[in-house]
């Protein structure tokens, strides 16, 4: 770069250096005020993650309690990362925010050289990384993994664009350890290039080597090479009439504004997909241009596919790879369109996305949850829950997160006690083909059959109605899913 006339080089690198990280650092700040936000209203499967990273790292023990071994940590890497980063902090919650951060930097570098590569206008991508930030469902799934498999599958389209298979290969692996269902959308970005196969062996070669090792422990240290979630799970099938595929219905009815913010951009890409085929074959080099983005939306829709023939149930992260993938095929093709609609289309966003933001600025709970009662509440009844049973175990009301990450006592339930698992895998191998139970037998080729159900000697209950005479302790709760009811803790 040269410098202007009288301008030194030493003050011409600076100003080079300042524009090339001046969007990274704005993306620091944002997500930083953000997470400042959001740190009091986390969902409780967020504190499944922290209390698993908490327990590695002053405990060296992977389990959600400290009292026993257990493998429902969906996201391997997400607990990896928050531990190492608890280490040096010593706090989880904290560590959840210093990571959330990371990964919107890491997010807004990939689309930066993804924008270059496509020849794309350099806001590109802090309007995806903005619109993302603020999206309420993304924003209601802070401390789970989801902002990390963006930041994963934003730079495994880096290494596919620029053709790099050993780096394309190592983000396929950690993908893996992020969730194995982000997987699905590594093979579309992959089988989408032309000449796909070109470096398969070093790309496979490299996958094996990041994610084998972990794989091969947890199956046979932990008794399963994939999470016990995933026979949770499935098992779960729907919430009533409610599952996957129709879930986003289920939202709407409850939290109508922050639903439409959420899914926006998914309606968008159905769109803009429609548009950006037939572009294609009428031979526009924008298209052409636009077809990397095109397969990552493509590559959502597919991942939406496999949850809704899975029958799971609508928790509001599973959602998360669509929505990311769709916003940003969008914002691509925004950043394509004439100046006269890109700044009419910008503004739209730019309003929709403060409009998602100001549904987080309301007090209470996060703008879409399922949980039976706020973080706060749960904290609170968590310290107490620790002085009541003074060491002894507790059965959990059905949401164990924040509570055992607050009391640090024996909560127990088919989360936390490797003893109520076996059960859950008969069960699944009932309803599974033959192929699926071959799977199932494999996965569970070393798991300890003979780990006892822990005995619970206190019961953590809920009711809308009086609870029991008999209970020790009694503390209303409440939230925009389940309106107001009592928890309350008796004698086993």
């Amino acid at each position: 770069m040269r410098s202007a006339p009288g301008e030194t080089q030493p003050t011409a690198r600076l100003l080079s250096a300042g524009g090339r990280w001046g969007v990274p650092a704005a993306a620091a700040v944002a997500s930083t005020v953000v997470f400042v936000l959001v740190r009091g209203q986390l969902i409780d499967d967020a504190f499944i993650t922290c209390s698993y990273a908490k327990n590695l790292a002053f405990h060296g023990h992977w389990g959600l309690i400290e009292q026993g071994t257990a493998n429902t940590a969906t996201s391997p890497l997400n607990v990896f990362a928050l531990a190492t980063l608890t280490v040096v902090l010593r706090d989880t919650v904290l560590a959840a925010g210093v990571l959330f951060v990371v990964c919107q930097v890491l997010f807004v570098l990939a689309l930066r050289r993804l924008g270059e590569h496509a020849d794309l206008p350099a806001w590109f991508a802090p309007l995806a990384t903005g619109l993302l930030l603020v999206n309420p469902l993304l924003l209601s799934s802070v401390g789970l993994e989801v902002v990390l498999g963006a930041a994963g599958v934003a730079w495994l389209l880096v290494f596919s664009v620029e053709r790099r298979p050993v780096a394309f290969g190592v983000a396929v692996g950690l993908l893996a350890m992020i969730r194995l269902d982000l997987l699905l959308l590594a093979a579309v970005v992959f089988f989408a290039r032309r000449t796909f196969w070109e470096g398969i062996w070093r790309s496979l070669f490299a996958a094996l080597a990041v994610a084998l090792p972990w794989f091969t422990f947890s199956w046979v240290v932990l008794g399963s090479a994939v999470p016990d979630t995933l026979i949770i799970k499935t098992l779960q099938r729907s919430w009533g009439p409610w599952s996957f595929a129709n879930g986003p219905l289920v939202y709407w009815r409850h939290f109508p504004e922050a639903t439409v913010l959420s899914f926006l951009p998914v309606l968008l890409a159905g769109v803009g997909g429609v548009l950006w085929l037939v572009a294609l074959r009428r031979g526009s080099d924008a298209a052409r241009r636009l077809t990397p983005f095109a397969a990552l939306a493509a590559a959502g829709g597919l991942h939406y596919a496999a949850y809704g023939w899975l029958t799971v149930p609508p928790y509001h992260w599973y959602y998360g790879p669509g929505i990311i993938c769709a916003t940003i095929f969008v914002s691509a093709g925004i950043a394509l369109v004439g100046e006269h609609y890109r700044v009419g289309a910008t503004a739209a966003l730019v309003l929709t996305a403060a409009a998602a933001l100001g549904a987080y600025l309301v007090p209470g709970a996060p703008p879409i949850t399922t949980n039976h009662a706020t973080s706060a509440q749960y904290e609170a009844i968590g310290k107490q829950v620790a002085v009541i049973a003074a060491g002894r175990t507790v059965h959990s009301a059905g949401e164990i997160g924040a509570l055992a990450y607050y009391c640090g006592c024996p909560i127990v339930d088919q989360f936390s006690d490797r003893g109520t698992v076996e059960p859950e895998i008969e069960a699944s191998k009932d309803r599974a083909g033959d192929v699926g139970k071959a799977f199932i037998d494999a996965n569970f080729r070393f798991f300890d059959q003979s780990v006892a159900p822990m005995t619970a000697d206190l019961i953590l209950g809920e009711t809308a109605g009086t609870p029991p005479p008999n209970a020790l302790a009694v503390w209303l709760i409440s939230s925009p899913w389940t309106g107001r009811q009592r928890l309350f803790l008796v004698n086993a």
